[in-house]
């Protein structure tokens, strides 16, 4: 009787092929596709841009967005998400008033931006009338925001600088009002020298206070 020897190897698995798109969604053209968003932002605002604009300015068809974003309001959503947290410093000066200061000085900047003070105000305007940008906008902006400044305070209790049982929302709304407000609501001049270092004292005096 002849054996079969093949019968007790096991049968080799066919292998797999990658997904037909992972060989598509190359970084440097995401990277041109985001950039290509801020330029659209900047130059015709959120209500005129269009997924067709934005693939024009990145050099790329109108499939290369949409393998990576279904639409216009997940690509900008998916974008201000990324720089809500992105750049924002993890202050260790070691005192709240230093780590205030530098959260100001990165936070001033990043908003005086010409694209950032652009693209800002008209997606609020654009919340107004949408409530699904109004829920990501405030989602991912306080978030981006109120990660760092949770750190300082965390940081602050530790030292003795603050109260353990302060009050974290009424804290948060502390730091990130007035230079928000200053900046995007009033948008108006550039801050006096100085302006920031008295206000990252005072927005630390107060948070004693709490």
């Amino acid at each position: 009787m002849t054996t079969n020897a093949s019968a007790d190897e096991p049968t080799p698995r066919p292998r797999r092929r990658a997904p037909a798109g992972a060989a598509v969604l190359r970084a440097d053209v995401t990277e041109a596709i985001r950039a290509a968003v801020f330029e659209e932002l900047a130059a015709v605002g959120y209500a005129r841009m269009s997924i067709e604009g934005i693939a024009r300015r990145a050099g790329v068809g109108k499939t290369a967005v949409y393998r990576r974003w279904r639409s216009k309001l997940h690509l900008v959503l998916d974008i201000v998400s990324a720089l809500a947290v992105q750049g924002l410093p993890a202050p260790d000066t070691g005192s709240l008033e230093g780590d205030l200061r530098l959260l100001y000085e990165v936070t001033a900047r990043a908003l005086r931006h010409p694209v950032a003070s652009q693209i800002i105000p008209d997606l609020q305007a654009e919340a107004a009338r949408n409530p699904d940008i109004a829920e990501a906008l405030q989602k991912t902006l306080r978030e981006g925001q109120d990660g760092v400044a949770s750190r300082i305070l965390a940081a602050a209790a530790e030292r003795g600088e603050l109260s353990p049982a302060l009050d974290t929302d009424l804290a948060l709304d502390l730091i990130s009002g007035p230079l928000y407000w200053r900046s995007v609501v009033v948008r108006g001049p550039r801050p006096p020298k100085g302006y920031l270092g008295s206000l990252a004292r005072a927005t630390a005096q107060g948070l004693k206070a709490l």
